[in-house]
């Protein structure tokens, strides 16, 4: 009879085991990159001293800059998550969740805007969380939509610690996490390894890999090699996305595909929270932003998450919009993506001669308003509601286009640039459906270039910003139209989360249960034990 190592129970469960405690066996970073990391350490400690100076001459809030030293630099840290002393779901629905201890690192605003939905279903399904984020803005983001898990200890917050072996090795025996999750793109060699030494599944969430990026990481093999290795799963929003993981080394076991997180993160106006209601009606929105309701029986189109570059051509844009006598009391609500640019975009303001007012200073739009800077944090999803069209920034330059979902799942009709790579399938299915136009770059010498980044052979742009908001802004009923057909999309695509979260919940099952099984090597037959008869000798009971 042949050998058939699958149909013997003990050689199958052997083998299960010893796959699942093989995955301990880390490949470390190269050693010119672990160099590189100790090199660069004293130098990033300079970096973060810039940035925090920075941002404290802006209106932003800003963390402690011990705080974030002590946290980047492991010399503190605080106590992990506090767990409940009884479960508030019942037995038959408690989830693999429920118990465990997340670690979450969001680099900055829009990766903490992604994450934040699901996050909360985790905290509600019993996790606790230790978030990390990269920047100051992403920093504040976090400190406000969950202001209240912090103070409950159900979630700790602090700055993600510097790539270094030994840094991470104290995080890790100190947040002590179950699982850890990245989103989009933020991957860390030493981090991965450490991770993957220490038996903790990590997993990549609502992961893209664009060409650019996929071309740098090819650059240094040995770094991708061992990221792909040591990592255990990688989700990823786009197919483009998976083929390029699997090119840098990923095996195809570990890769998954499910629609993007962004698909998840608009309707009920959840992404966004500050002193005003996110989920308060058209009217209430009126009453908190306007001196009268009255002021906003007009044409209003908002310019959200704009960029140094973008602001100088929504503001001419504006200015030819009001030359027209049938629009010449249109509204445009300014929505800069940095604090720190605040100011600068003010400035902007004052040299164009247009009459603006300022959110920062409690000023109100009047009737005399013609533009309006929404300058604070959190609000934007209040400015896409007063809003009639949105043009979402990042796009108009070569950042690679914001969200558009939160504006499409608030059915307004959105405008973009042609640099959306960031959101490419997005913004290629929204387009079809006609909910969204792409319009040329602010520099339109730009545009075939940008055209190729974005990887949107079928959202081609076709007409200046001008012509678009002068179409949707002059035909309303067009454009509700097409607000609608967005909205509709997202609905059909909004179970994204359910998806991941389901994948997230598999992978911490199967590593508790590995972690669980025995080994079949400790209950192997010991064949000395018997004695060795020949045929046809009696049988010795």
């Amino acid at each position: 009879m042949p050998d058939n190592k699958d149909a013997n129970p003990y050689n199958s469960a052997y083998s299960a085991v010893s796959n699942a405690k093989q995955t301990t066996q880390a490949i470390a970073p190269p050693w010119y990159y672990k160099l590189a990391i100790k090199l660069l350490k004293p130098i990033y400690r300079l970096v973060l001293w810039r940035r925090y100076r920075q941002a404290k001459k802006s209106d932003m809030p800003v963390a402690d800059y011990k705080q974030e030293i002590d946290s980047r630099y492991g010399r503190h840290y605080p106590q992990p998550p506090v767990y409940p002393m009884t479960s508030s779901q019942s037995s038959s629905k408690i989830s693999p969740l429920n118990g465990a201890n997340i670690w979450c690192h969001a680099v900055s605003l829009g990766e903490t805007n992604t994450i934040a939905p699901m996050l909360k279903v985790m905290l509600q399904q019993g996790a606790r969380i230790w978030i990390t984020n990269t920047t100051q803005t992403g920093f504040a983001r976090t400190e406000q939509l969950f202001a209240e898990a912090i103070a409950n200890q159900k979630m700790v917050h602090t700055f993600v610690p510097v790539d270094d072996k030994a840094v991470i090795e104290k995080f890790v025996n100190n947040a002590q996490p179950d699982l850890a999750m990245f989103v989009e793109t933020e991957l860390w060699a030493n981090i991965l390894a450490v991770l993957k030494q220490s038996a903790i599944p990590s997993v990549l969430v609502n992961a893209r890999l664009s060409q650019k990026s996929f071309e740098s990481y090819a650059k240094y093999r040995s770094v991708s090699k061992s990221m792909m290795h040591n990592i255990s799963m990688i989700i990823a929003q786009d197919a483009d996305s998976a083929k390029r993981f699997r090119r840098l080394g990923a095996e195809v076991v570990k890769i998954r595909r499910a629609n993007s997180l962004k698909w998840s993160t608009g309707v009920a106006p959840a992404t966004a929270q500050s002193s005003l209601e996110t989920t308060a009606t058209t009217p209430a929105l009126q009453a908190e932003f306007g001196s009268d309701i009255e002021v906003f029986n007009r044409p209003i189109w908002v310019a959200g998450s704009t960029h140094e570059g973008e602001e100088e051509a929504v503001i001419e844009t504006h200015k030819q919009l009001i030359a027209r006598a049938n629009l010449a009391n249109a509204l445009l609500i300014l929505v800069p993506r940095h604090p720190e640019r605040f100011d600068a975009v003010a400035e902007l303001l004052e040299r164009s001669g247009l009459v603006y007012h300022r959110r920062s200073q409690q000023q109100l739009i009047e009737a005399n308003t013609q533009v309006y800077l929404a300058d604070t944090m959190g609000e934007l999803t209040a400015c896409y509601q007063l809003a009639d069209v949105a043009l979402v920034g990042g796009s108009l330059v070569n950042i690679g286009g914001h969200n558009p979902i939160e504006a499409a799942s608030l059915a307004k009709p959105i405008i973009m640039g042609p640099y959306t790579q960031s959101c490419h399938e997005v913004v290629a299915a929204l387009h079809e459906v006609g909910a969204l136009k792409v319009v040329n770059a602010a520099n339109n010498s730009q545009n075939d270039k940008a055209s190729k980044i974005s990887g949107n052979a079928g959202a081609m742009p076709n007409a200046s910003l001008l012509d678009s908001v002068i179409q949707w802004l002059t035909y309303p009923e067009q454009a509700k139209l097409a607000g609608k057909q967005g909205q509709q999309l997202v609905a059909t695509k909004s179970n994204a989360m359910q998806q991941q979260l389901q994948m997230i919940e598999g992978l911490l099952s199967a590593t508790k249960m590995a972690k669980l099984a025995p080994d079949p090597k400790e209950n192997e037959v010991d064949l000395d034990h018997f004695k060795v008869r020949r045929r046809g000798e009696d049988e010795v009971l």
